[in-house]
């Protein structure tokens, strides 16, 4: 949800709003589009600012009202809890029957960014529900970290696999409506758990993905390979050759069996994501899955950016309407807002 900084009287007991994430075209409890949030400067609580608060005040609690955000603990294939958490529309928002789009990382010890954007409130209108998993192998304490990386890298693709059962079992999301998205790293979660359970998602997309690891680290000349020996291992010693094998995407394609709609896209000068692992592993894919499945597989190549694409509001703002097109028309989903 939008981040809010108040500063609160304690003896009167009364707060006003010091700043606000910009909220535009956000739906308020009425249905009706309401004006854009702008955060008010600071101000003391006196009568002069009192109207205006009031007003930031309404606006807001309407916002609210319209979303919901949830915090739940998922429990994971060893026993752990898994932060999970849950955003969606109350009013658009419909238990056991609305697609769903769950996103990961679980890597470096780098927090998932959860920070408000305001696309996404084309998908939570229509219903959608958006999902961010705090997976072991990414921010927290130093055993958080360490728990989901090296030879524990297992645990943070299960943790991604359990929170996505989560959210089907307790009705969240519909059991054939449940998409999945990763980044970098993060579509080591994504492509992996396609493998163990290829049912689970209806469809995926792997940006800049990192996907075929053990042969990427088994190359030295590559220039992350020597500081990636820390977070996934070292495929020169037996014991982390093995463990690397058992999970990487490129190395686990199911032969024969159906995969999911999958949109994968690649930056042609990339310095840290080599352009040719998304190309191979969307030909392995193409090549290994049923031919029915494989043609729901697209490859797009950004042939100008690199690994964090192109700079420029309005091309970030191109790249998500074709993600949430790509997810939409796959799902079938209709648009059930007014």
């Amino acid at each position: 949800m939008p981040d809010v900084i108040v500063d609160y009287d304690m003896s009167n007991r009364i707060f006003s709003i010091v700043q606000q994430d910009d909220v535009r075209g956000a739906s308020g409890g009425d249905g009706l589009c309401s004006p854009a949030y702008n955060g008010l400067d600071a101000h003391l609580c006196s009568k002069d600012s009192e109207s205006n608060q009031s007003i930031e005040l309404k606006r807001w609690k309407e916002f609210s009202s319209a979303y919901c955000c949830e915090r739940k603990d998922v429990i994971s294939l060893d026993g752990v809890r898994v932060p999970l958490t849950i955003l969606y529309s109350r009013k658009a928002w419909k238990r056991g029957q609305s697609p769903g789009l769950l996103q990961g990382y679980g890597a470096y010890g780098e927090a998932l960014d959860k920070s408000w954007c305001s696309h996404r409130l084309s998908l939570l209108d229509r219903g959608w529900v958006v999902a961010f998993a705090d997976v072991r192998g990414g921010d927290g304490d130093s055993s958080w970290h360490k728990s989901g990386s090296g030879l524990f890298k297992q645990n943070s693709i299960y943790d991604f696999l359990s929170c996505g059962n989560y959210l089907i079992d307790e009705g969240y999301v519909h059991r054939d409506q449940l998409g999945a998205i990763g980044l970098s790293a993060g579509c080591l979660l994504v492509g992996a758990v396609i493998n163990i359970c290829p049912n689970l998602f209806r469809a995926a997309i792997l940006k800049v993905p990192f996907l075929d690891m053990l042969n990427t680290l088994l190359d030295p000349s590559l220039p992350l390979t020597m500081l990636d020996y820390e977070e996934f291992g070292n495929p020169q010693i037996k014991s982390e050759f093995k463990s690397i094998l058992s999970y990487s995407p490129y190395e686990n394609i199911p032969h024969g069996g159906c995969y999911p709609s999958v949109l994968v896209t690649a930056s042609y000068n990339d310095s840290r994501v080599g352009v040719w692992e998304a190309a191979k592993w969307v030909a392995k894919v193409r090549d290994s899955t049923c031919s029915r499945c494989s043609r729901s597989v697209i490859l797009k190549t950004n042939m100008s950016g690199g690994h964090f694409g192109e700079g420029g509001r309005y091309i970030q703002c191109e790249e998500t309407a074709h993600d949430y097109a790509f997810l939409v028309k796959v799902m079938g989903a209709n648009v059930n807002f007014k």
